[in-house]
């Protein structure tokens, strides 16, 4: 491992370490070695997919690790999660790493970061609580879950209704955006509530139940 990604791993793990109890979270030694080891994969493959939009490890830790792991305030013992567009595996992949108990489907249109998505699984060891499907959200049928998540599905706000009418009846929602996207989804689903994201001041996690 080279200086500089060795640097960038470190300040990783102290970023996270830093504002865990702003998020309310506990990190065992075993997650963070784990999440170090995610972190240094997407370094690794980042620049051939653009996984996510580069930025300094203290910002990954905060804004993307630390942004997922909130959602694990609002599952339940032994969820069963459908993340939709996962992408780099935000939110999901820190959350399985965090809480041994989740099972998850990741469903990713795109192949390419769906072999990521496979890798970081089997290299995180989570393969045998958690899937990948490599397809549109719309062209699959929805799993059995008792949540649905989202964080970077595009054209998001036209998606919303297409979403809520594939989620499983009696699921939760639990979608990541800003004021628009808040403003959509209560409107959609009037009960939605909204959770502001710590350390900022417009991103929500937006829950809302979906009737039969």
């Amino acid at each position: 491992m080279s200086i500089d990604r060795s640097k960038m791993l470190l300040r990783f793990a102290s970023a996270l370490q830093q504002n865990t109890s702003e998020f309310d979270v506990e990190l065992s030694a075993s997650a963070l070695d784990q999440l170090q080891g995610y972190y240094e994969l997407i370094l690794k493959w980042n620049e051939r997919l653009h996984l996510v939009a580069s930025c300094a490890p203290e910002e990954f830790a905060t804004r993307h690790v630390l942004e997922s792991l909130f959602l694990l305030r609002h599952l339940r013992p032994n969820a069963r999660v459908v993340d939709v567009g996962s992408g780099a595996g935000l939110p999901m992949i820190p959350c399985l790493i965090v809480h041994d108990d989740l099972r998850a489907t990741l469903i990713e249109s795109s192949q390419k970061k769906a072999v990521f998505l496979n890798e970081a699984l089997r290299a995180g060891g989570l393969s045998d609580r958690a899937k990948v499907v490599a397809s549109r959200f719309e062209d699959t049928a929805a799993p059995a879950s008792d949540y649905v998540t989202a964080r970077a599905l595009d054209r998001f706000a036209g998606m919303l209704p297409k979403l809520i009418e594939w989620a499983p009846p009696h699921s939760t929602l639990l979608i990541y955006g800003g004021d628009a996207l808040r403003e959509r989804l209560v409107t959609l689903l009037p009960a939605a509530r909204a959770n502001l994201i710590p350390q900022s001041e417009r991103r929500f996690l937006i829950a809302g139940n979906v009737t039969a």
